[in-house]
């Protein structure tokens, strides 16, 4: 990991109800979505949620810009190698438009969530968490960036454009019963760090 000048740090097990609230917003509900698919009958979903990223702090991959004591955005990323992920017949639809665009991205550092709560955006976060992460990528000697932006998000897709991403491509987004959700299309944008 690159050095994290305040107020970034990595994350730490304590920030996982931020980071299950972050994670959701990025990714349009869908994360909840999918913890309620996975949950026992009475399971509190949001207790899944922050289990997951308490589980994923411990694995000194989250960066968190951390104010007032809380984490108030968060980058989440991963190297994608130089291989395509098989996509069988059995893979669940509403995930094959992500793995899709990620093998149109191999041998990228895949910006998987980049989230910051409302109240603290407009000061430029996210723009520092995405020069951390093409920080990341060339400590890693990786030559690409890559990220996956919904259709109905366009101030994420501004951003990411000013930091230098364009559209490589598109897969239609599947709506599967019970998510409520806006997007129609799923657009992978990359650049080199």
């Amino acid at each position: 990991m690159i050095d994290l000048p305040p107020p970034f740090r990595l994350a730490v097990a304590d920030d996982a109800p931020e980071l299950a609230e972050l994670v959701n917003t990025a990714g349009h509900g869908l994360p909840l979505f999918l913890w309620a698919e996975i949950a026992d009958e009475g399971e509190d979903v949001w207790e899944i949620g922050r289990r997951r990223m308490a589980n994923k702090a411990t694995e000194d991959e989250i960066v968190v810009a951390g104010i007032d004591g809380r984490a108030v955005a968060t980058l989440i990323g991963y190297e994608i190698g130089a291989e395509p992920e098989e996509i069988g017949p059995d893979f669940p639809s509403m995930i094959r438009p992500f793995q899709e665009l990620e093998n149109l991205a191999l041998n990228s550092w895949y910006v998987n969530v980049l989230a910051t709560f409302q109240e603290f955006r407009g000061r430029g976060l996210g723009g520092q968490l995405l020069d951390i992460a093409d920080g990341i990528a060339r400590a890693a000697g990786v030559p690409e960036m890559s990220v996956i932006v919904a259709d109905d998000n366009p101030g994420a897709r501004r951003l990411y454009e000013r930091q230098g991403y364009r559209e490589r491509a598109s897969r239609p987004c599947v709506v599967p019963d019970g998510w409520e959700t806006g997007t129609s299309r799923w657009d992978l944008l990359v650049k080199a760090p």
